[in-house]
């Protein structure tokens, strides 16, 4: 477990911060960025669930946690796990049971919903909007972690649990949507 007694440790003063295997790394750096655009995804999510209640703030408290195991298993580069079973053990990763969870969730909520006929904008229900926005900061989590494999070794399923989570971001949006009855359409060329 984590321990924290105090908040600042001057670390970072030069924009640096350790990773989860100690060593440092420039803010400015792609795993930096990847988990702390997972982080920001997570805040998101905390918005959103002012807006809900039962089942569908249950199903985002599991992925809040679960993006938080996202940013442990991206904090943790890999590397010489395979030489060692102990860091093996000790590293927390996205698995592929968490993927299909997510997958689960949006197969069981997209079945209730209206046929899409248009694009959809951003909006309708608080709740709604709240998801879009964390669809599209998941999406852009999900570009950063795909550029930061092309660079390094990532985890294949903690960029699959961040495409199939924007997916069911947008699908939850339509649900709180009064299932797709309150969608924001879109109008190709309304405003010309």
């Amino acid at each position: 477990m984590v321990s924290l007694t105090k908040i600042y440790t001057r670390g970072g003063d030069k924009g640096e911060t350790s990773l989860g295997d100690g060593s440092r790394r420039s803010k400015a750096n792609l795993r930096v960025e990847a988990y702390g655009t997972v982080d920001e995804a997570n805040s998101c999510v905390g918005l959103i669930r002012l807006h809900t209640t039962g089942e569908i703030d249950a199903l985002l408290g599991n992925i809040q946690n679960d993006l938080f195991d996202l940013g442990a298993d991206l904090c943790r580069p890999e590397g010489d796990e395979a030489k060692n079973p102990e860091k093996a053990a000790a590293a927390l990763r996205i698995s592929a049971t968490q993927v299909e969870a997510i997958e689960t969730a949006c197969d069981k909520f997209n079945e209730d919903l209206a046929d899409l006929t248009s694009f959809i904008l951003p909006g309708g229900s608080d709740a709604g909007a709240y998801m879009h926005l964390a669809r599209t900061v998941t999406r852009r989590a999900e570009r950063l972690c795909v550029a930061l494999a092309d660079e390094e070794t990532v985890n294949p399923e903690a960029v699959k649990y961040l495409n199939r989570l924007s997916d069911l971001f947008f699908v939850l949006s339509r649900y709180c949507n009064d299932k797709g009855k309150n969608d924001v359409l879109w109008v190709p060329g309304a405003n010309r």
